[in-house]
């Protein structure tokens, strides 16, 4: 028996909407003022500023602050070392302390 061929469907387009084409006069361009795309290869236009910061060698001391403060971030500490962190200056602390003392 030979194989039995199977029909395909062609599926139509639907037609584009009708449009009212208005008549717009070209206005004249100056030569001068045209608009043209920048190029920027070699011995053409400027290269656009980019931000180099990351590049920058930076001074040791602001280096150092920056791995402190993200090594600080990825260590993991247990809350109870942790609160030590978190301490009140002198005049809060002797404010407290009074308070405290209230209640004793």
């Amino acid at each position: 028996m030979p194989p039995k061929t199977k029909k395909v469907k062609v599926k139509k387009v639907a037609a584009a909407p009708y449009q009212t084409s208005k008549l717009t006069p070209k206005k004249s361009v100056n030569v001068l003022v045209e608009k043209r795309p920048k190029n920027f290869g070699i011995g053409a236009d400027v290269q656009p500023k980019r931000d180099l910061t990351r590049f920058v060698r930076w001074p040791k001391y602001v280096r150092l602050q920056r791995q402190k403060r993200i090594l600080y971030q990825r260590l993991k500490v247990p809350p109870s070392i942790n609160q030590f962190t978190q301490t009140l200056d002198k005049q809060t602390a002797t404010q407290m302390f009074k308070l405290m003392h209230k209640y004793r």
